[in-house]
């Protein structure tokens, strides 16, 4: 299973690596955060203030890499292949369905993980520029980065991917895998400008738990690790299930054909 499932992973990559939009798309949302704050930060006004919010921003800007990295990949994959007419074509394979999809799964979720780190090492070179200093070690922080943030763009794959077999036109699927990015942005942007809303268990919710975690990080304050490693392990495991669910749509004919 998990060879067929690389085989497919395989070639989608090497196909998408191929589109120079998908690369140059990848870059512009990766760095569009890094950029926006590192300009922000150059203010006198943010370098003089009690309480800067650079934190917030870089944490919201972090969370929407995650979504749109992997964005346009996830919109061809199915519904750029339906309009193509080679989804049908492909399905026809001796290969389960399931092994397609998590071939594609793995595809934009390598996207999307890119694009995150893109953003992160981004963001790094603006604490550098901006004066900042990182109060939590750097082992420290890099372990609770890689066990808390990193499942977030597999989960963001996931959706993505599910809500792309339901698209019949590559416009279609731009149109809706376009509103999920204000899923990440909404959240974010409530819990910088309410904090008061915060709760001890949203540290444990996927999206949300990843926004408290980075804006954490980077205020200074250090995260317990016990703590990054069960948010990751919730993401993964809601990011499987939807996955899931994809697969189980590629069985109904009004997907495949787009009836």
């Amino acid at each position: 299973m998990l060879s067929q499932s690389l085989v497919v992973a395989h070639k989608e990559i090497v196909e998408s690596f191929r589109d120079n939009r998908s690369v140059f798309s990848l870059l512009m949302y990766s760095l569009m955060g890094p950029l926006a704050v590192g300009l922000v930060s150059l203010s006198p006004a943010i370098r003089g203030a009690a309480q800067s919010p650079l934190a917030g921003l870089m944490s919201v800007f972090t969370l929407v890499s995650a979504f749109t990295s992997g964005m346009n990949v996830a919109m061809d994959t199915i519904a750029g292949e339906r309009e193509r007419r080679s989804l049908l074509p492909l399905l026809l394979n001796p290969v389960h369905r399931r092994n397609i999809i998590i071939g594609k799964w793995l595809t934009v979720s390598l996207f999307s993980i890119l694009g995150l780190a893109v953003t992160l090492l981004g963001f790094s070179v603006v604490f550098v520029i901006s004066g900042m200093h990182l109060q939590v070690p750097w082992p420290r922080f890099l372990l609770a980065i890689a066990l808390g943030m990193f499942p977030l763009p597999i989960l963001a794959a996931s959706i993505q991917l599910l809500l792309s077999t339901g698209c019949r036109s590559l416009k279609e699927a731009q149109t809706h895998l376009s509103m999920v990015v204000f899923l990440p942005m909404g959240v974010g942007m409530f819990l910088v400008f309410f904090p008061a809303a915060r709760r001890a268990w949203l540290n444990f919710l996927p999206l949300v738990g990843q926004q408290l975690h980075l804006q954490s990080l980077a205020d200074g304050r250090a995260v317990p690790l016990v703590q990054s490693f069960v948010l990751g392990c919730l993401t993964l495991t809601l990011a499987t299930l939807v996955m899931l669910v994809s697969s189980i749509r590629l069985h109904r004919d009004e997907i495949i054909y787009g009836n």
